[in-house]
């Protein structure tokens, strides 16, 4: 029986002798199926292939895993470590033993969580591995999950899920697109709000891979659910980050994207 992955986006589905005929996940607008077809992995084939993932201090308490080689849509997972437990947030589409020795040597973990369907990855694999703890899934996103099963919880709005760790749905990208709002002055946005290149501007976006934009209103409500509370600092999913005046960069890179999208800078054009 393999533990199946969509090759694309790395999001587990049931365990079987054959996998399923099609990622549901891939097939939506804001994902995508590749030219040659769905393509299909298991968390097996990826072991036998050398697979590993590698973990690497942020900042004090924060650390990132990502799976090499890139696996789906490659996102690096965080690990949040605090006193009373530790959240994984946006689970890597690879797991192995090694990983989860690797993540019980820095204190385990409390919870998992998820800022869209596109970040489940291997979410309940690791749930397995890691002494079964919950896998909170946003209720709007709820339908999205392809491989069911009990340790998976629901939520909605806010939930503190560690002392000074709160979970906040947002929406956007998803209904229940969501971030970590952690006092010490860092966000974990997913991609709900996305980093650029230069460390000083963010996107919003239906669809990454497609171009698909969210309008100006929603992008207006976006970044204000964002800013409501200070932070300082804001981590992606793809490594991409903005390390100093994070707040204001998300609200002037939410101005400057409704400007566009509304026709204020037309003339530039």
């Amino acid at each position: 029986m393999a533990d199946w992955l969509c090759a694309t986006c790395a999001v587990e589905y049931p365990a079987g002798d054959q996998p399923p005929e099609f990622c549901a996940i891939c097939e939506d607008e804001r994902q995508y199926v590749p030219l040659g077809g769905q393509r299909w992995t298991s968390l097996q084939d990826l072991t036998d292939a050398g697979e590993r993932v590698r973990v690497t201090e942020l900042e004090p308490d924060l650390f990132a895993l990502r799976s090499e080689p890139k696996v789906g849509i490659g996102q690096q997972s965080m690990l949040l470590r605090t006193p009373a437990g530790n959240l994984l947030w946006d689970p890597t589409g690879y797991v192995d033993e090694a990983a989860a020795t690797a993540v019980r040597s820095l204190g385990g973990v409390s919870v998992i969580a998820t800022s869209h369907p596109h970040m489940f990855g291997a979410q309940t694999s690791w749930s397995r591995l890691l002494d079964d703890p919950p896998v909170l899934v946003n209720e709007a996103d709820r339908g999205w999950v392809q491989r069911d099963d009990p340790r998976i919880l629901t939520w909605t709005g806010e939930r503190e899920v560690l002392p000074g760790v709160t979970l906040r749905t947002i929406g956007g990208h998803f209904p229940g697109s969501s971030i970590v709002q952690w006092d010490r002055g860092v966000v974990l946005g997913g991609d709900t709000v996305f980093p650029g290149p230069s460390g000083k501007w963010v996107t919003f976006m239906r669809s990454y891979p497609n171009d698909i934009p969210l309008s100006g209103a929603v992008v207006r409500r976006t970044a204000d659910r964002i800013c409501e509370r200070p932070f300082d600092r804001l981590y992606g999913n793809l490594g991409n980050t903005v390390l100093q005046d994070a707040r204001d960069a998300v609200l002037r890179s939410a101005d400057r994207y409704i400007g566009w999208v509304t026709g204020a800078f037309d003339h530039l054009t």
